[in-house]
């Protein structure tokens, strides 16, 4: 080569071929949804397709009622946590068949005692049928999970996959249980509550003698429905902000004496009501819709102890340990 000669310069790929080379490579395959994963959210479709029927009476139903009306909210808070963790989440997806039987048989057994026992001398209530068909639903669901998605990834998404059991409304008999229980516990409340705020009052079960009236703590004052649902926040609340299991438990255990003290102080005041303003106050809006406010009031003692576990554990300091 002359030294008049130039040398040779490469020429300058296009532009529009790089991106086409570019979008083409390992970032777009990364982009397509693995076919474990698409096989499990069409076994969603199809699944909620074959229980549409049951699912649509099983939503009327709770949105006429005072104690599940929650259940309508379900799905989209277990979506949501598993939107919120979905990065977390494992990628290399597998089968589980072995685990999977475990809620399939369940399944099927929630399945055959709903025909079993409507075919007996004493058929469900429409409440505990329901209840069949939503805990079938989500045992399904779950052996779907494992089966298509694998162990460990249903292990990561534990808690949103068991928080979908609170599809199911409470069974009768359970409702009953806790009902009883609660107005026991709201009772013995409230007669402290009395005794502290030296209210005259005679004392027989569940039934007081005040000044000028006598009020009884009946079914519907137990409160179960406040109590549920301070329970799903509780451990909504231990889920998303703590990370000790035990803390977690003492936020959640938290709930019972919170729930039993919020009922004997709205006892306590619906009766110094009747007795200071008049007795017409047992019809008055603080007994009949005062449920949310006193629901609300008993949010504060729960997020002060969420707010005191949760700096404890910022700090790495044990409960009842010396900080310094």
């Amino acid at each position: 080569m002359s030294a008049s000669e130039s040398p040779q310069r490469k020429p300058e790929p296009d532009p529009l071929v790089l991106n086409e080379i570019a979008s083409s490579g390992p970032e777009r395959n990364r982009t397509k949804w693995p076919p474990r994963l698409v096989g499990f959210l069409a076994f969603l479709v199809l699944l909620t397709l074959v229980f549409s029927t049951h699912l649509v009476l099983l939503f009327v139903h709770v949105a006429n009622s005072e104690l599940h009306s929650y259940i309508v909210f379900v799905p989209f808070v277990s979506a949501y946590l598993i939107y919120i963790q979905h990065r977390e989440l494992p990628s290399d997806y597998c089968s589980a068949p072995g685990l999977a039987m475990i809620p399939l048989v369940a399944a099927l057994g929630a399945l055959a005692a709903t025909w079993i026992l409507r075919a007996s001398a004493s058929p469900l209530s429409r409440n505990d049928y329901l209840a069949l068909f939503a805990f079938s639903f989500v045992c399904f669901l779950a052996a779907g999970g494992f089966l298509f998605l694998g162990r460990r990834w249903m292990a990561a998404a534990a808690f949103p996959f068991a928080f979908l059991f609170f599809l199911v409304p409470l069974p009768d008999r359970a409702v009953d249980w806790l009902e009883t229980a609660s107005k026991l516990g709201s009772a013995e409340a409230a007669n402290l509550f009395f005794n502290m705020s030296g209210t005259p009052a005679l004392r027989d079960g569940t039934v007081f003698a005040l000044p000028g009236i006598t009020i009884q703590v009946a079914q519907e004052c137990s409160g179960i429905r406040s109590s549920w649902v301070l329970f799903i926040t509780s451990l909504l609340a231990a889920h998303l902000f703590l990370k000790k299991p035990w803390r977690r438990s003492v936020l959640v255990a938290a709930v019972i004496p919170l729930g039993i003290v919020r009922n004997g102080f709205r006892i306590l005041v619906i009766a110094l009501l009747c007795v200071h303003v008049g007795p017409e106050m047992i019809h008055s809006a603080v007994h009949r819709r005062g449920g949310p406010l006193f629901f609300a009031l008993s949010l504060v003692p729960l997020f002060l102890l969420l707010w005191w576990l949760r700096r404890c554990e910022a700090r790495g300091i044990h409960p009842g340990s010396d900080p310094t």
